[in-house]
Parts: C-alpha cells; sequence; structure tokens
C-alpha cells in the first residue's frame, strides 16, 4: 500500500469493491481506461475543482476527469471562457489540450458503480485528496462541484460539515486561509433541467476571479 499522502496511485485497489467493478468494466469494454483516473491540469493551479468520481463512458473511458461525456460540456466551454484551458472542449487524453492555473480531481478516483461511491470508499480515497490540497499553492482556491465534492473537501481538511454549509455560489473562508466556492454539479442532469444555467456556472467563476483580482 502507497504512503497516505500519495498524490494519485494508478494501481491502486484499496476499495474491494471498485477494484471487482473496474475489472469487469475492462473485460467489457478493452479500449477504456478502466482503472483509477489522475488529476489533470496545472501542477500548480490557482483553482483546485474537485468533481465526484468518473463517469462509466466519460472519464473512465478517456482517462481524463470530464472527458468523453456531456458532464465536461459546460466545464471545459467555462474554463476556456475564463482563460484556464487551450480550448473549450475536451475530448481525449491526447487532444493537446492544456490547462494553465487550473486543475481538475475527484473526490473518489474510480468509476463506482451507478455513479454512487459508498462511504467507506470515500474515506478510503479522501487521503489523496487531502495530499493534493496540502501540496496547492497558498493561494489556491477550491472549488466543489456537488455537495459530495465539497463534503469531500471538508474530510480532507478535518473540517466540520455543520460549519460550512453546501449550496451554489456560496463562499467559504477556510481557517487556513484557503477559499471553498460551491457550485451545483455541471451533470447532464443539472443542465438540462436548469438547475444549473450557464450563466449561474460562469457568475461562480467570475466571483473566483474577482476575489483573486482583489487579493
Amino acid at each position: 500500500m502507497k504512503s497516505e499522502t500519495t498524490l494519485f496511485d494508478l494501481d491502486c485497489r484499496r476499495c474491494p469493491r471498485l477494484s471487482a467493478f473496474l475489472d469487469e468494466v475492462k473485460i467489457q469494454n478493452p479500449d477504456y481506461h478502466a482503472r483509477p483516473v489522475p488529476p489533470f491540469g496545472d501542477s500548480q493551479p490557482h483553482l483546485l475543482i474537485v468533481g465526484l468520481a468518473p463517469g462509466m463512458h466519460g472519464a473512465n473511458r478517456t482517462g481524463r476527469p470530464f472527458t468523453g461525456d456531456y458532464a465536461g460540456v459546460l466545464l471545459y466551454e467555462t474554463l476556456h471562457k475564463f482563460g484556464y484551458a487551450s480550448a473549450p472542449t475536451s475530448v481525449s487524453r491526447d487532444d493537446g489540450l492544456v490547462l494553465t492555473g487550473c486543475r481538475i480531481t475527484n473526490a473518489v478516483k474510480c468509476l463506482p458503480p451507478e455513479n454512487k461511491p459508498e462511504g467507506s470508499e470515500m474515506t478510503q480515497c479522501n487521503g489523496y485528496l487531502a495530499a493534493e490540497i496540502a501540496g496547492l499553492p497558498p493561494d489556491a482556491a477550491i472549488l466543489a462541484l456537488g455537495n459530495v465534492a465539497h463534503a469531500a473537501v471538508l474530510k480532507a481538511l478535518r473540517l466540520k460539515a455543520a460549519g460550512y454549509r453546501f449550496g451554489h455560489d456560496v463562499r467559504h473562508a477556510l481557517p487556513n486561509g484557503r477559499v471553498l466556492y460551491d457550485s451545483y454539479h455541471c451533470s447532464r442532469y443539472n443542465t438540462q433541467t436548469r438547475r444549473l444555467t450557464e450563466a449561474m456556472f460562469h457568475a461562480v467563476f467570475a466571483r473566483i476571479q474577482q476575489d483573486r483580482k482583489g487579493d
């Protein structure tokens, strides 16, 4: 077993249910990544974006967060609009896309059945997120996409959830001087039902950039 301070482990098999599920997926889809999905982006970002977990035919297929399915459409368009991404779309690991000042990661690095990780799996994987957050530049902000990602960030920082309630476009000043921003997840369901609109998502990024300019 790798150290708890390891940022990422492509060969991680700490969660028996997830490992067994990925083995099945790889048999059914030999060309899929079907392994833990590494973070993607700048090694020293000003903004760390935390999602839930890889999607079956998205990151689990391509090996890059939010890439290859609908969930990443709004995210990468927005990253390009605000100067973080070299292109507005993310297609595959070899498409030449570059993120500047931003990195994307997930609370759980492996595809969970029905996109629902169990509590023990969240806990097991949280050490990777904690190490990633600990290694961020002092002025880096964190954006949680959805309540599960929000909870994972708080757990990684050993903060009690009661003191930091999730809410769309909510800003949380953290004890270590960092700032945690919340947004509804840019999933197909949220965008198609208009729970999250493009304007709402852009407003979150505008706020992050405005706060940074004010520092």
